[in-house]
């Protein structure tokens, strides 16, 4: 979502309310492509936000990045090509059990044409060395962090997936608290991965897109979020989150679940449930995720259990936010199993951007 990252991330993320200031995000609205796999820099906030998991010679690992857009009306009548109209963020993250922690790095900065850019004709998010870009029907993830760096194609296998109604998200009880969103599961994922110390590895593996943009994203009793992409055996998909309010309620809450071949069915604010079982305490921070949760679809089960325990992700620095975005295993109904990540955002502190 969040990411938000989101963030964020949302994905992606952020507690967000609105104004006339940025365009509205209504129901109804249709969906076109590749123009809306772009930027739509009239809206408050928007994220592009891959994850995925891999296969490595020493095991699986998870991976993940998001880029933020952030419209920043204050700058609109500078006429400068400098001002700070669009702002672009960056998390990326890899969750690699043989490390035992995740390594992390970010970026942020005013768009510049031709060094921090997002084009509003296709997906092509740069930031200096780190970009998500179109290449024919898939997509080119390049990241360079201080401790590690991957070079990723991600081809899609599927359809798009419109989250919601037709990419109309509903994140909360009045109806502007709204995204467009739409997913992309079961990207087939391959290329290289380095770590620092000269380590390089061919990987294989699959990855989700999420894309979602808004301009009031949350209640005002919101705190944060849980979120849950993945990939299943098979080739279905799995998509679900709760928003949660300062006294813990759930103030909304969706599901989509795609089996192969078939329409995928939806939940919206009903029949969607997610039961922490197991918390880990991060070391650093001293707060408490819920890592291990069982997630109640419809009175059908899908247990979450992390790929490792500390994934957690201090993005203070630029976005501002602090929050547990982690490689998770799924075992779901009938013995379907898949691999996805798991968002958990408010727990330290109320999520803002």
């Amino acid at each position: 979502m969040r990411r938000a990252a989101a963030i964020a991330a949302l994905a992606a993320c952020a507690l967000l309310t609105g104004g006339a200031a940025f365009d509205p995000v209504t129901p109804g609205a249709t969906l076109h492509f590749p123009g809306d796999a772009g930027a739509h820099p009239g809206y408050r906030i928007e994220w592009w936000y891959v994850t995925g998991q891999v296969e490595s010679p020493h095991g699986p690992v998870g991976f993940q990045v998001t880029f933020f857009r952030v419209a920043n009306p204050d700058a609109r009548a500078n006429p400068s090509r400098f001002s700070p109209k669009q702002l672009l963020f960056a998390h990326a993250a890899l969750a690699d059990p043989a490390r035992g922690r995740l390594l992390e790095d970010q970026r942020s900065a005013r768009e510049l044409e031709g060094l921090v850019e997002a084009s509003t004709e296709d997906t092509a998010v740069r930031l200096d060395d780190w970009s998500l870009v179109r290449e024919g029907a898939g997509y080119r993830a390049r990241v360079q962090g201080a401790e590690f760096a991957f070079d990723l194609a991600l081809e899609p296998t599927q359809p798009v997936l419109l989250e919601g109604d037709r990419g109309f998200s509903r994140k909360g009880p009045a109806a502007a608290q709204a995204s467009y969103y739409y997913s992309e599961p079961q990207l087939a994922a391959s290329g290289r991965i380095r770590w620092s110390g000269g380590r390089e590895a061919t990987v294989r593996g699959f990855a989700w897109l999420d894309h979602e943009w808004s301009s009031e994203m949350l209640s005002g009793d919101a705190v944060g979020w849980d979120w849950l992409g993945a990939n299943l055996e098979g080739g279905g998909a799995l998509m679900a989150f709760r928003i949660r309010g300062r006294d813990g309620a759930v103030l909304w809450s969706a599901a989509a679940w795609r089996k192969p071949g078939a329409e995928p069915g939806r939940w919206e604010n009903h029949g969607v449930r997610f039961r922490p079982r197991r918390t880990w305490k991060s070391p650093r921070t001293g707060t408490d995720y819920p890592i291990a949760m069982d997630v109640e679809i419809d009175d059908r089960l899908w247990r979450l259990d992390p790929l490792m325990d500390d994934q957690e992700l201090d993005a203070r620095a630029s976005t501002g936010t602090l929050y547990w975005e982690g490689a998770v295993r799924v075992e779901g109904p009938d013995g379907l199993r898949g691999r996805g990540y798991l968002e958990l955002t408010g727990y330290a502190e109320r999520l803002r951007l």
